[in-house]
């Protein structure tokens, strides 16, 4: 970890980068999130969870591929928040992530935003646009 508080984590072919935003741990992904990564995610979301950070945002702008162990680590770091009261939000811009999202049905499951600065604020949501 260094001196901002920020850490970052990295497997062969993802990258964790982890900061604060306005008291919200953001994730902001790069890589894949797939079988061989996910169990990466998992880990990194249920520390947060267990350090009492349960305001969660996962940027996926940066993940070019997401299969559906991704979508279980990211399903079981939001029912971890929820269990305190948290939340987990994701950032998505248009794309293959987003219609993955769109056609699993995840989109209505997920508050999902296109922008980090719109999922810190609460603002504009994927579906609202």
């Amino acid at each position: 970890m260094n001196v901002n508080g920020a850490a970052s984590q990295n497997h062969e072919d993802l990258s964790i980068h982890v900061h604060v935003v306005d008291e919200m741990q953001v994730f902001e992904l790069t890589g894949s999130l797939d079988i061989a990564t996910s169990p990466t995610v998992r880990a990194a979301l249920s520390s947060a969870s267990e350090r009492g950070s349960h305001r969660l945002i996962v940027d996926l702008t940066r993940v070019d591929f997401l299969d559906s162990t991704g979508l279980g680590a990211l399903i079981g770091g939001q029912r971890r928040a929820k269990e305190f009261d948290g939340e987990l939000r994701l950032v998505a811009k248009e794309g293959q992530i987003l219609r993955l999202l769109r056609i699993t049905g995840l989109l209505k499951v997920f508050a999902v935003y296109p922008t980090l600065d719109d999922a810190v604020a609460d603002g504009v949501r994927v579906g609202d646009l």
